[in-house]
């Protein structure tokens, strides 16, 4: 939210200087973002004169004038039709920058007419939209002044960032009435010019309590709605908002300048009454940005006997609204809950500044005095005659009261604080204490009243307080955080136990092992679109109140995210690409930890000794896989490739980790085509998901390791030439040839694959070395030949034969 110094001083008495009140903002919760000073950019631009204007000989658009800045005369070629002798306006010499064109002035021929600079219109420095000539400025204007000190630009901006919980700071007067508690001055009265209201009030109800539970409204007749002060507008330009015309402009101030939104209606372009009520299904409005919205019947709107003017608490309707002929105005303050506001804003995919105030919650007890500013201001500005208020419906205002300890000061918040300045602090933020209304009704023979723990009423503008740990909290940041007082954890003697849990450990291996392979870390969103969601199957678990339609979705997967960084990667020049990420997968039943690996580019650049660079596929990301579940802990001499990993996957080119046929510890392989396409990359990509928590932990031995004994004799090995069909899976010839003898066959490898000549079709030759472990004493030859048999009999129950 941003605003100016000055506007701040409007609601705060206070001789702080500019970074003692930033200061004070970020230190009691309020984090600045940014200060700036729109005069600085217009600095080089001053006020000149028009002395003389002449037609340009080579255009007729164009004319020379003869400008003083206060230096002198100089010659500048102006194309504005409001251009002439005796004009005063805003000049920009050679090296100004214009902020509206993005350009540097330079002295410049045009048409064969030398240009020295030029004058500016509002558009062109960023002050207005109005391009239809140069600015003018009164004739008494000082020539050669700096326009922004005559201007009144040197206001400085303050940009204050407002979390969610804090609604009674967006608007000016919230934020100063926290300063005041902080001690940096006295919040002014609220005061508005009184008025006399004539007739009855406008023709408004409400339908829909729920979601509009109190409608107010007045009207004001004979108005003329021309352009707003220069106060107004100069207020609402340095902050970034367009001044549209005096009422527009109202609504507009008054929802900075007190968080209080309304809206004003043009009465003849409305049919009866107004009402708050639910919308029917397929209803439409087009709102003031131009776009038509179709209606739901969970949405609140405001609409009169023949249509929908407005999509309550949010944005106006186009039909409805002011213009410069208005002359009589219908000014809403209503009251809608924050609920229903949120929903509708999210289904209709539709922000504004009233929205991200009424679904944080507006005071509801602002609601009398806040048309009565309204509309003093209109007939302030624009003239008229007020009618009386109509009230509809009933307003939240339950009291609710906490009993407070202020011993928790110290107990929850560190910060000790005594009882005394405690009250003094939550009295200047607006709460009551028992009898005691404000600080200036403090005193300490009345707080001396107060037994046991304090009544506090919690202001009706703080919609956020909830309990006793929301008043140390309003405590402790008025006094400051960096004030409590820094307190170690006692510790417990003796050596620390370890506090991780297998889970973490588990994590931490994984971790460590994919880094040890040349791996980055990456770390994505848990959240993803529902397009991003659907290649993977789609989220089990959608939010409700989404940051955005691209975060909506809890992932299935943690692809999605590293496939997204793949590609920014890659379109920025990255050659290979090689992604991990530990996290959690959201599914139907639970959350499951998970080890994602993305493989992508080049898996070696080409070079003089293997020529073209060779790219990642399916085995590469199976060496991945087994490398991290060993690391992990994972029994991989007993693990078997299975099947297809899914619809995600490549057929044929992807495949299953299992223990048994229903235990999956991982999948890999190559993803498929449409996958790809969906997150926009090009080429092959290799991939990897070990599910950590399906993982079976080991059985607890103790701390201790078992001592290494290397064996005594030495290993006998023995290589095997199988022929088997194509279709057997090599993993499925190791494992039987492994348990062919367990007590000597301590492993087992494929190290050749062979077709073509000599090799049958439909079959395949498969090479397997098998290590022999001697124990007690070394192998006799009819031992080695005996184990042997074995293996050739336990490969030939897998369809294979020795080869000759």
């Amino acid at each position: 939210m941003k605003f100016t110094l000055s506007w701040l001083k409007q609601h705060l008495e206070t001789t702080a200087t500019l970074d003692e009140i930033v200061e004070a903002l970020t230190r009691i919760g309020l984090e600045v973002e940014g200060v700036e000073n729109p005069g600085e950019k217009l600095a080089a631009f001053k006020i000149a004169k028009v002395l003389s204007a002449e037609r340009h000989p080579q255009a007729d658009k164009l004319q020379i004038l003869s400008v003083d800045a206060g230096n002198g005369p100089l010659q500048v070629v102006c194309g504005a039709p409001n251009a002439r002798a005796g004009l005063v306006g805003v000049f920009g010499a050679p090296g100004a920058y214009v902020p509206g064109l993005d350009v540097t002035l330079k002295l410049a021929s045009i048409r064969g007419v030398e240009s020295n600079g030029m004058m500016c219109s509002t558009r062109e420095l960023e002050l207005g939209e109005d391009h239809d000539g140069i600015i003018e400025l009164p004739e008494d204007a000082p020539i050669g002044t700096a326009y922004p000190d005559y201007a009144g630009l040197t206001d400085p901006v303050i940009d204050v960032a407002i979390t969610p919980n804090r609604q009674d700071c967006m608007g000016v007067r919230g934020i100063a009435r926290d300063l005041a508690a902080a001690g940096l001055g006295t919040l002014t009265p609220l005061t508005f010019g009184a008025f006399t209201s004539e007739g009855a009030g406008p023709d408004v109800r409400t339908e829909d309590t729920a979601g509009c539970p109190a409608f107010f409204a007045q009207t004001v007749t004979g108005v003329t709605n021309g352009e707003s002060p220069e106060w107004m507008r100069r207020s609402l330009l340095a902050i970034g908002q367009k001044p549209i015309s005096a009422l527009v402009d109202i609504t507009n101030y008054l929802m900075i300048d007190l968080g209080r939104p309304l809206h004003v209606y043009d009465r003849a372009k409305l049919s009866g009454g107004l009402v708050a009520r639910k919308a029917k299904d397929g209803e439409q409005v087009v709102a003031l940005n131009g776009k038509t919205y179709t209606l739901d019947a969970t949405m609140t709107v405001i609409a009169d006997d023949t249509a929908v003017h407005d999509i309550g608490g949010i944005m106006g309707g186009e039909h409805s609204g002011v213009s410069a002929d208005t002359t009589d105005v219908l000014i809403e303050c209503a009251y809608f809950d924050p609920d229903h506001i949120a929903r509708t804003g999210q289904k209709l995919t539709l922000t504004s500044d009233a929205r991200s105030r009424f679904e944080r919650g507006v005071d509801p007890a602002f609601l009398e005095d806040g048309l009565a500013i309204a509309t003093a201001l209109v007939l302030h500005i624009c003239g008229g005659t007020a009618s009386d208020v109509t009230r509809s419906g009933e307003l939240p205002l339950e009291p609710r009261v906490i009993h407070y300890d202020p011993r928790l000061s110290a107990e929850l918040g560190g910060l000790h604080v005594a009882p005394e300045r405690q009250a003094r602090t939550l009295l200047s933020l607006g709460f009551t204490i028992g009898a005691i209304t404000s600080a200036d009704a403090f005193s300490d023979a009345l707080f001396s009243t107060i037994e046991g723990k304090w009544p506090v009423t919690i202001p009706s503008w703080r919609r956020d307080v909830d309990g006793p740990a929301d008043l140390v909290e309003e405590v402790v940041r008025i006094e400051g955080i960096d004030n409590i007082p820094s307190t170690p954890l006692p510790r417990m003697p003796g050596v620390a136990k370890p506090t991780a849990t297998p889970e973490q450990k588990l994590e931490r291996r994984a971790r460590r092992a994919a880094a040890a392979r040349g791996l980055d870390e990456a770390v994505t969103w848990s959240f993803l679109s529902e397009t991003e969601a659907a290649p993977f199957g789609g989220g089990a678990w959608t939010l409700a109140n989404p940051i955005s339609e691209d975060l909506k979705v809890m992932r299935p997967s943690l692809l999605p995210g590293l496939l997204a960084a793949t590609g920014r990667n890659l379109k920025r020049g990255q050659q290979s690409v090689r992604l991990f990420e530990i996290g959690r997968r959201y599914l139907a039943d639970a959350e499951r930890a998970t080890l994602g690996v993305v493989l992508a580019g080049d898996r070696r650049p080409r070079g003089w000794r293997d020529g073209k660079a060779a790219t990642f596929d399916a085995y590469d990301a199976k060496a991945e896989a087994l490398a991290l579940l060993a690391a992990s802990g994972a029994p991989v001499d007993n693990l078997q490739v299975m099947g297809e990993a899914g619809d995600a996957w490549h057929p044929g080119q992807s495949g299953t980790l299992r223990l048994g046929p229903k235990t999956v510890l991982a999948s890999f392989g190559m993803l498929h085509p449409s996958v790809l396409k969906a997150f926009d990359l090009d080429g092959a990509v290799a991939a990897v998901e070990v599910y950590l928590d399906a993982i079976p932990p080991k059985r607890a031995t103790g701390f201790a390791r078992p001592a290494y004994t290397p064996p005594a004799l030495q290993a006998v090995r023995r290589d095997f030439a199988f022929l088997v069909p194509a279709a057997l899976a090599t993993d499925t010839l190791v494992r039987a040839v492994k348990g062919a003898d367990k007590v000597a066959i301590v492993s087992a490898r494929v190290f050749d694959v062979f077709t073509g000549a000599g090799v049958e079709d439909g079959h395949k030759s498969v090479a397997v070395e098998v290590v022999l472990q001697p124990t007690a004493k070394s192998f006799t030859d009819e031992e080695i030949k005996a184990i042997a048999d074995k293996v050739v009999a336990a490969a030939a129950k897998q369809g294979a034969s020795l080869r000759g």
